[in-house]
Parts: C-alpha cells; structure tokens; sequence
C-alpha cells in the first residue's frame, strides 16, 4: 500500500520544538523507523508550513491511504477540510499531544469530520498507530 503521510506547519521542527509536548525524535528519524516497520508499504512523506501546498499535494492523488496532521490548520482550515472531503482514500488525522488537554483554541478540529479516525495523545507513536490501523 502507498500511504503519504503529511505533516502540516511547524512540524518540520519535530525533535527541537517544545519537546516536552512534542518529544525530541525528528520526523526524518521516525520515519526511518517507520519504513523499517513497515517494509511492505511505500511511505510518502510530505511537510509545508504554506495551506495551499499542502491542499496541492492532497491533489496529486498518488496515494491508497493518508495520515495527516494538519498541525494549526487543524483549527481553522475549512479549504484543507474540503479538501480531505473530497478524497476517497482512508484517512486518519494525527495530534501528537492530546489537542483535548491543550488551550481551548486547540480543541476544535474542523477537519476531523472529513477523516475516518482520529488519534490524539500519543505522541509519536500515532502515526505507527495509524498505519496499522489502515491494514
């Protein structure tokens, strides 16, 4: 299975940002790791801090399956929303902290209801989650 999984602002700073909330594993390094868990999936990655790149990729549609952490977009991106609603592929959407427990502004996803799952709170260990939720 293809699966691209996407990360959306500030997460290229995975390991260096706030890593009492965020851990301190770069994304590069965990997909490393990801990729060897998962030999019998390509796994795409792709990060931009710009919306439009990231509804750009959506698009392309070279993919059977998403992971997708919108990052802040989460909370007000009703054109990423749209986008995620008009993909046929599974799709889950990842929090790496628990969006629930954090500032209230935080706690709303509008793009939730345009995925088929959601994982919030595991650190990390949500995209391998993901993953094997998509098997």
């Amino acid at each position: 299975m293809k699966i691209l999984i996407l990360n959306g602002p500030n997460l290229n700073l995975l390991g260096t940002r706030e890593p009492e909330i965020y851990g301190s594993v770069s994304m590069e390094h965990y997909l490393e790791d990801l990729r060897q868990e998962f030999p019998q999936h390509e796994l795409l990655y792709y990060q931009s801090n710009v919306e439009g790149e990231i509804i750009n990729r959506l698009q392309e549609d070279d993919f059977e399956s998403l992971v997708i952490n919108p990052g802040a977009f989460t909370h007000y991106s009703y054109a990423i929303a749209d986008c995620l609603k008009n993909i046929s592929q599974p799709k889950i959407e990842v929090h790496i902290s628990n969006i629930y427990t954090r500032e209230e502004f935080r706690q709303k996803s509008v793009t939730a209801a345009n995925a088929d799952g959601i994982l919030s709170g595991f650190g990390m260990k949500g995209y391998r989650l993901a993953i094997l939720s998509l098997h």
